[in-house]
C-alpha cells in the first residue's frame, strides 16, 4: 500500500506529542486520551438486557463473570478517528502505560478497532529519543495475564460496590458507598481515631540540666536525667494507652522533680563526668523512589497531596523529564547508575561516591510489572538549575526532589563521630537528708545526666539531600543533639541552670497522607497506581476530611466501618485484603485463573464466604445502633440525617420523656468529643433569642436568632388582641340571665403577617450585632439612587450567590457584602457602565492551552459566577475546589472535560403533571 504508515496509539495527548517527534516519518501517533470504554452502568443497558443476566451488575455472574462493556458517548468521535486513521496504516502499535491499566486500554483498542493488519504493543519507562527508538525496535505481543488482572480488579470493584453500597445507603445515609480498598483505608483511619479516642494521658517529670567546664563557662550544653540511684527515669515510652506504667522505671512527680533541683544544687553537691563514649557514626542514603516513597517525600517537603504528587509526576513523565511513576522497584537501571555517579562526581567531588555503585533490591512480587524506579531520564540527568526557564512552580519542585534524591542514592555514606557523655550528680556527704514531700528518696541518691552530640566529619550524600520524617510520638523523650566540648572522665563541671520539667505522654498521631500511604504499603493493601485514588476517594465521600496534613474521620466514617466491621467482617480485614492484592498478582503473572478466582470471591470457597453468601444472609441489622455511639451511661451521639447530635434524658424527667438534643459544634474532632466536654455541651445554657431594641418605625421588636440555616434578624410580630364578645345581661324584669346572641358564622381569621427576616453577613457575629445593624439589614434592599438617564431605581442587596446590585433585569456583581450599604450612586453608575461580567471577562482567559483532541477546539481556563472551570467553548467543567488554577495543566484540562463529557448533560427536571379536574358529579335521578 503506497504511502502507508505505522499507526501507534497512546492514552495520553501531550505523551502523542513527545512520541511523534521521536518517531519521526512513517509514523502517525495519534491519542486514545485515556480508556474509550467501560462497564456499562445497569440502567443504561439496552432494555432487552435490564431483566437478564447483565441486569444487575452488567457482568454476567453465571456465565464466566462476563463484562458488558461500551465506549462512552464522549469517545465514540474518538474511536471513529482511530478506526479511519488504520484504515491507511499497515501496522498497528499500541503504546499505552506498561502496566496493567495500560495494558488493558490496549486490549479494549484491540477489542473495538478490531485492526485486519500486524499489531505489536510498544512499552517504555521513559519518553526519551533512545527510550522511544529502543521500544520501537524491541515490541511484544499483548499480555493477556495483565489484562485479565486488570479486568477481574474492575469486576471485583464493581461488585463489591454495588452489592454493599446499597446496604450503607438504608442503614447510614445515602449516597454513601463501599470500595474493596476504600473501606480498609477508611478503617484504619477510624481505628487510630479509637485509640486517640480510649487514649488516657499520664504525667511524669524529668531534669534538664546546662552544664560547663569550670573553666570556661561559654562552652556549656545541656543534658537530661536519666537515672537516679542506678534505676532509670520513666519517659512518656514507659506507659501505655491506658496511662499505666508498663516498665520498672521511676516516676518523678512535680513534687519529687522539684525537691530533686533543690537537692541537687545544694552545697556539697558534684557534678562530675563518669562516663565518655565515642563512636563511629555511619548513615546510607535513602533509595530512589517508588511511587510510595515518593508520594510521602512530596507530602512532607512540598506539602502536596498524593492526588497532585501524581498529576505533576504524570506531567514531567509525559513531557520526558523523569522516567515512568507508578512502580515499587527501587532499583536503577545501569544508565542511570553511571549518570548518578557521573553527576555526583562532577557537583561534589571525587570522594563523593562509593567505589561500588549501590544496588538497590526492588519490591515487586509482579516480574511483568517491574518498573526502574523513578528517576531523571535520560543518559544524562538534567540538574534544575538547567530547568529553571523550562520547568515551574510545583513541577519544577518535584524534578528538584527526584534529582537530588536519586543523584543521593549513589553517593557516599555520611560519616561522622557521636559522643555520650554520662555526668554523676549527687551529695559528697551521706548525712543528706530527703526533702520533704518528696516521692522517691533524694539522699545519698546519685542522678546521672546524659546528652549526646554528633559531628559530622564527611557529609556524603548529605551534601545533596537528606530524607523527611514523619510525625513522631512522644517526641520529646529523643534525645537531643548537642554541641560537646572535650571532656574526659573525672573532670568536674559547673551546673548553671537546672530545671524540674512537667510532659504528659501523647496519644498516636493522626494519618497523614505521607503516613497512610507508609502504611497501606506495609499492610500491602493497594498499589502504587492505586494510594492516591484510594485517598482521593475517602476525602471526597467525606469519610475523612483535613485538619491541616492530619487526616480526621468522620462520624459517619464511624458508622459506616462499624457496620462493615459486624456484617462485612472478613471484607474489611486488612489481611483479607492484601491478600486479595496478591491474588491479582498472580493473575498478572499467569499463576491463577481469572473466573475460577471470581468464582470464590463472590459464590464463595473453602477458605471463606462468598459476598454473595454474607448479602443474602445479612438477617436485621438496627439502623439506630449501627448509627449510635454511647459517650456516658446517660448520654448517646447520635448520627442523623442532618450531622451528629447528642441525645440524653433528664434524670427527673418523666419516663417518657422525650429526650433533649443537641447539635455538635462544627468542626469538634471525634476524638476530643470526651465525656467532660459531652457534659459541657449538654448543660450549657440554651441560647436565647437575643432581643436588640425596638424598631422606631413600627414599635416592633427586633431579636437576632441562629437558625438552621445561620444566624438571622428578624422582627417579632405582636399577639394579635383577641375579638370582644358580648356579655351575658340581666332581664330587669324577671331576673334571668340573658345569653347574648351566637354568631351564625365564625369570622374569617386574618392571615398572620409574615415577619421580616435577614440574614447576617458572612463578616458579622451573632454576639456582636447592634440594633442599627439588624435595622440595615431588614431594610434591604438598599435603594442607592436614580439612574439619571432613565429615571430607574437602582438597589443594592444580597442574593443566593452574594451581593449584587439591581437596575430593572440588569445586575452588576458587588465585590463583597460590605458594599451592599458603602456603595454610592457614582459607583454603581461606574459598574453598570461596564459590559456584563465585564471584570471577568478581562481575566476570565486565566491559562490557555492547545486544541482539545475531542472537540478540536482550543481550551482556556476562566473565572465563571461559580469559580474557575476548563472549556473548550462547548464544554464546561468547574475545577474541584481542592485544586488551584496553577494546578491545572493541559492534561489536567483534557482529564476535566472528559469527564464532564462522560457525564451527559444534566437531566431535565420533570415538571410536575397537571392536576385534572375533579369529574364532575352527575344527579341521580328520582
Amino acid at each position: 500500500m503506497s504511502g502507508a504508515k505505522k499507526l501507534v496509539i497512546v492514552e495520553s495527548p501531550t505523551k502523542m506529542k513527545s512520541i511523534a517527534q521521536y518517531l519521526g516519518e512513517g509514523y502517525e501517533v495519534l491519542s486514545s486520551v485515556g480508556h474509550i470504554r467501560d462497564l456499562i452502568e445497569p440502567k443504561n443497558l439496552p432494555a432487552e438486557l435490564k431483566k437478564g443476566p447483565l441486569g444487575k451488575f452488567s457482568v454476567d455472574v453465571d456465565n464466566g463473570f462476563e463484562p458488558y462493556y461500551v465506549v462512552s458517548d464522549s469517545k465514540k468521535k474518538t474511536v471513529a478517528e482511530l478506526k479511519r486513521a488504520l484504515k491507511g496504516a499497515d501496522e498497528l502499535l499500541l503504546a499505552t502505560d506498561e502496566d496493567r491499566e495500560g495494558e488493558a486500554i490496549a486490549w479494549h483498542l484491540l477489542q473495538e478497532l478490531k485492526p485486519k493488519v500486524p499489531v505489536r504493543r510498544m512499552v517504555f519507562h521513559e519518553i526519551t529519543k533512545d527510550a522511544i527508538q529502543k521500544a520501537k525496535d524491541n515490541t511484544r505481543e499483548l499480555d493477556t495475564a495483565l489484562v485479565d488482572a486488570q479486568e477481574t480488579r474492575r469486576i471485583l470493584d464493581r461488585l463489591y460496590g454495588y452489592e454493599v453500597s446499597p446496604v450503607l445507603w438504608r442503614k447510614v445515609g445515602p449516597g454513601l458507598s463501599a470500595g474493596r480498598v476504600q473501606s480498609a483505608a477508611t478503617r484504619l483511619v477510624v481505628d487510630r481515631e479509637r485509640e486517640r479516642l480510649a487514649f488516657v494521658a499520664a504525667g511524669y517529670w524529668d531534669l534538664a540540666g546546662r552544664f560547663a567546664d569550670e573553666a570556661s563557662a561559654s562552652s556549656s550544653f545541656e543534658a537530661k536525667l536519666v537515672r537516679l540511684g542506678g534505676e532509670r527515669v520513666a519517659t512518656g515510652r514507659d506507659f501505655d494507652d491506658a496511662g499505666k506504667l508498663k516498665s520498672k522505671a521511676v516516676v518523678l512527680d512535680e513534687a519529687a522533680a522539684e525537691a530533686l533541683v533543690t537537692a541537687l544544687r545544694a552545697d556539697g553537691v558534684s557534678r562530675t563526668v563518669s562516663k565518655v563514649e565515642s563512636k563511629p557514626y555511619s548513615r546510607r542514603p535513602a533509595a530512589p523512589f517508588t511511587t510510595s516513597t515518593l508520594q510521602q517525600e512530596s507530602a512532607r517537603k512540598l506539602r502536596l497531596s498524593a492526588k497532585d504528587t501524581m498529576r505533576v509526576a504524570q506531567s514531567l513523565y509525559e513531557n520526558g523529564y523523569i522516567t515512568y511513576m507508578r512502580t515499587d522497584s527501587s532499583s536503577l537501571s545501569q544508565q542511570a547508575i553511571t549518570a548518578a555517579r557521573t553527576q555526583a562526581t562532577a557537583l561534589y567531588g571525587a570522594d563523593s561516591i562509593p567505589d561500588k555503585p549501590r544496588v538497590y533490591a526492588g519490591k515487586s512480587k509482579n516480574a511483568q510489572e517491574a518498573h526502574e524506579a523513578i528517576r531523571p531520564s535520560g543518559e544524562v540527568f538534567r540538574t534544575p538549575s538547567s530547568l529553571q526557564g523550562a520547568l515551574r512552580g510545583r513541577e519544577f519542585d518535584l524534578y528538584d526532589l527526584i534529582w537530588k534524591r536519586t543523584v543521593a542514592s549513589q553517593m557516599a555514606d555520611a560519616k561522622g563521630q557521636t559522643a555520650t557523655v554520662t555526668i554523676a550528680v549527687g551529695p559528697t556527704k551521706s548525712d543528706a537528708v530527703t526533702p520533704e514531700g518528696a516521692a522517691v528518696p533524694i539522699a545519698g541518691t546519685i542522678a546521672e545526666f546524659t546528652a549526646s552530640g554528633t559531628v559530622i566529619t564527611f557529609r556524603g550524600f548529605l551534601a545533596a539531600y537528606e530524607e523527611g520524617r514523619d510525625e513522631e510520638r512522644n517526641a520529646d523523650d529523643a534525645p537531643g543533639e548537642a554541641k560537646l566540648p572535650p571532656l574526659k572522665e573525672g573532670q568536674s563541671l559547673a551546673m548553671p541552670e537546672l530545671e524540674a520539667k512537667g510532659h504528659e505522654t501523647s496519644p498516636p498521631p493522626r494519618y497523614t497522607e505521607a503516613s497512610l500511604v507508609k502504611r497501606l504499603e506495609e499492610l500491602g493493601i493497594g498499589r502504587p497506581s492505586t494510594f492516591a485514588s484510594i485517598i482521593s476517594t475517602i476525602l471526597d465521600r467525606g469519610y475523612v476530611t483535613q485538619r491541616g496534613q492530619a487526616l480526621v474521620p468522620s462520624w459517619v466514617a464511624f458508622s459506616v466501618v462499624r457496620l462493615l466491621e459486624e456484617h462485612f467482617g472478613e471484607l474489611v480485614q486488612y489481611d483479607f485484603t492484601a491478600e486479595m492484592e496478591d491474588d491479582l498478582d498472580r493473575i498478572a503473572s499467569g499463576e491463577a485463573d481469572r473466573v475460577d478466582w471470581l468464582n470464590g470471591f463472590y459464590f464463595g470457597s473453602d477458605q471463606h464466604r462468598g459476598l454473595r453468601q454474607v448479602v443474602d444472609n445479612l438477617g436485621d441489622i438496627d439502623a439506630r445502633e449501627i448509627n449510635s455511639v454511647a459517650i456516658a451511661p446517660d448520654i448517646t451521639l447520635r448520627i442523623g440525617k442532618y450531622g451528629p447530635y447528642l441525645e440524653t434524658v433528664d434524670a427527673d424527667a418523666a419516663t417518657d420523656a422525650a429526650p433533649r438534643r443537641v447539635n455538635l459544634p462544627e468542626g469538634l474532632a471525634p476524638d476530643e468529643l470526651t465525656e467532660a466536654k459531652a457534659r459541657e455541651l449538654i448543660e450549657a445554657p440554651v441560647q436565647s433569642d437575643r432581643v436588640l431594641g425596638a424598631n422606631p418605625e413600627n414599635g416592633k421588636q427586633v431579636v437576632v436568632k441562629d437558625g438552621r440555616f445561620g444566624p438571622y434578624v428578624t422582627e417579632l410580630e405582636p399577639e394579635p388582641e383577641a375579638p370582644a364578645t358580648a356579655e351575658a345581661t340581666v332581664d330587669p324584669a324577671t331576673g334571668e340571665v340573658v345569653e347574648p346572641p351566637k354568631s351564625k358564622r365564625a369570622p374569617k381569621k386574618a392571615a398572620a403577617a409574615k415577619p421580616r427576616t435577614a440574614s447576617l453577613f458572612k463578616s458579622m457575629q451573632i454576639e456582636e450585632v447592634d440594633l442599627a445593624t439588624a435595622l440595615k439589614l431588614l431594610d434591604l434592599p438598599r435603594v442607592v439612587g436614580l439612574d439619571p438617564e432613565s429615571g430607574v431605581e437602582i438597589t443594592a442587596q444580597n442574593g443566593r450567590y452574594g451581593p449584587y446590585l439591581k437596575k430593572d433585569a440588569d445586575t452588576r456583581t458587588l465585590p463583597s457584602e460590605d458594599a451592599i450599604f458603602d456603595i454610592d450612586l457614582a459607583g454603581a453608575l461606574e459598574l453598570f457602565a461596564q459590559p456584563k461580567y465585564g471584570a471577568r471577562r478581562a481575566s476570565s482567559a486565566l491559562k490557555e492551552f492547545d486544541n482539545d483532541p475531542v472537540s478540536g477546539k482550543p481550551i482556556k481556563v476562566k473565572d465563571g459566577r461559580f469559580g474557575p472551570y476548563v472549556t473548550d467553548g462547548t464544554t464546561n467543567a468547574t475545577i474541584p475546589r481542592a485544586e488551584s488554577v496553577e494546578d491545572i495543566t493541559f492534561e489536567r484540562a483534557v482529564e476535566l472535560l472528559q469527564i464532564k463529557r462522560d457525564k451527559g448533560p444534566a437531566a431535565p427536571r420533570k415538571k410536575a403533571a397537571a392536576k385534572k379536574p375533579a369529574a364532575k358529579r352527575t344527579a341521580s335521578k328520582k
